[in-house]
């Protein structure tokens, strides 16, 4: 799965030096029949700049990717709304 431009930009502010790790356990996440830019939000916001966390919220997202979306904030519907605040405008 690819990242987008803003999820991308918020990991390299977040993980730093472990931001290629971070883009690896995101291309495991499973995203079920959500948007997987949405999936991702809420992985990388339940991480709170963490790998170790992020890991643990990958491993959560195989179990059920709904745990996922209530978890990180990306449950309700204003949901695109959240994605905007945290990670910016689509560029």
């Amino acid at each position: 799965m690819s990242v987008s431009n803003r999820i991308s930009a918020r990991i390299a502010r977040d993980f730093g030096a472990d931001a290629g790790e971070a883009l690896d356990a995101l291309a495991l996440a499973e995203s079920g029949s959500q948007e997987v830019e949405r999936v991702h939000a809420a992985l990388v916001l339940m991480a709170e700049g963490s790998v170790e966390r992020l890991w643990q919220a990958v491993e959560l997202s195989a179990l059920d990717w709904r745990d996922v979306l209530v978890n990180g904030g990306m449950a309700e519907w204003d949901w695109p709304a959240v994605l905007d605040r945290e990670f910016g405008p689509v560029s």
